[in-house]
């Protein structure tokens, strides 16, 4: 093993790297199979596959490396059944006072944010996936077309269809 301060075997160079890419890592492999458990659980068995082979794996590949490992376990886990997503924690209360606001109100926010959070779910998986990377995440088009290994354009098109698609079920957002 090589334990240079540029080689992911450097264990303070695995551990900021590791810091840096791991919340990142989960989330894209949570949209991506709709599980947040076994998003983690694929994010720690991926950097245990990188220090284990970190000797084979460059630095500056490393990020490639652990996207197409996790892709690849994720697909390995979920093969036999059918994924469902299930959307929760992402869509934070507002910090006004709820109580100012009518009952009715307050219901048929609800009513909403329960036909948004099931017309994302019913979204095909990769148009979901970019439009949460987009709009939960804030990655621009270019990081998102980095960690899927696909073109800007090709994430532009998803991203269109996923909003073709919702404006359709729930009107504009």
């Amino acid at each position: 093993m090589s334990d240079s301060k540029n080689s992911i075997c450097n264990e303070q160079t695995f551990d900021h790297f590791f810091k840096s890419h791991a919340t990142l890592l989960r989330n894209h492999m949570y949209y991506k199979f709709g599980d947040l458990e076994q998003a983690e659980d694929i994010v720690q068995d991926t950097f245990i596959k990188l220090w284990n082979n970190c000797a084979k794996v460059p630095l500056e590949k490393a990020k490639s490396y652990i996207f197409t490992i996790a892709t690849n376990l994720g697909i390995s886990n979920t093969r036999h059944q059918k994924v469902k997503f299930k959307y929760r924690d992402y869509i934070k209360h507002r910090n006004t006072d709820i109580n100012n606001e009518s009952p009715e109100f307050i219901a048929l926010e609800n009513e909403y944010m329960e036909i948004l959070k099931k017309a994302i779910a019913d979204l095909p998986e990769r148009q979901r996936e970019v439009f949460l990377l987009s709009r939960i995440d804030k990655k621009t088009y270019r990081e998102i077309a980095e960690m899927s290994n696909v073109s800007i354009k090709a994430i532009e098109k998803l991203m269109h269809k996923a909003l073709v698609t919702l404006r359709k079920k729930i009107g504009n957002i």
